[in-house]
């Protein structure tokens, strides 16, 4: 795979299809290291239908997800072809904080990079970003195979 791909190079890898591929451009990708991906956020994304009406902002945990989704194009895309999963469960969250509300217009840059892997787990640091700033970080365990 490129070191950058679009949205149907992420739905091959991924499972998520709408509404929860929250993944839509991988801008930078190293094998085995780390990925930055965007996710462009619009009003007319369904959980701003009521988190909230009068002030839509997207929920903290779809941040997380998303920056969960990009670490599994990662984690997936750095398998040897014949060994590749599709699937990756999410098994643990550290140190998760929230900075700044991420609201639509804005788009979301999530950069995870690889801390550990082991045969069936890895463990991920992530940043979401948002003009530059953090708006949300988080440490990611996941598991993965069949």
């Amino acid at each position: 795979m490129d070191n950058k791909f679009d949205i149907r190079s992420i739905m091959e890898a991924l499972p998520h299809r709408y509404p929860f591929l929250l993944v839509d451009r991988v801008i930078e990708f190293e094998k085995d290291k780390r990925i930055v991906a965007i996710k462009n956020v619009t009003i007319n994304e369904p959980f701003f239908q009521g988190h909230f009406p009068d002030a839509p902002i997207m929920p903290g945990v779809l941040i997380v997800e998303a920056m969960g989704q990009a670490g599994g194009v990662l984690v997936i895309q750095s398998l040897p072809p014949d060994t590749q999963v599709k699937k990756i469960y999410f098994m643990g969250f550290d140190n998760v904080r929230f900075r700044k509300p991420v609201v639509p217009g804005d788009q979301l840059i999530l950069e995870l990079e690889m801390l550990k892997a082991r045969s069936k787990a890895v463990k991920l640091a992530g940043i979401a970003k948002v003009d530059g700033q953090t708006v949300a970080e988080a440490k990611l365990l996941a598991a993965y195979g069949d």
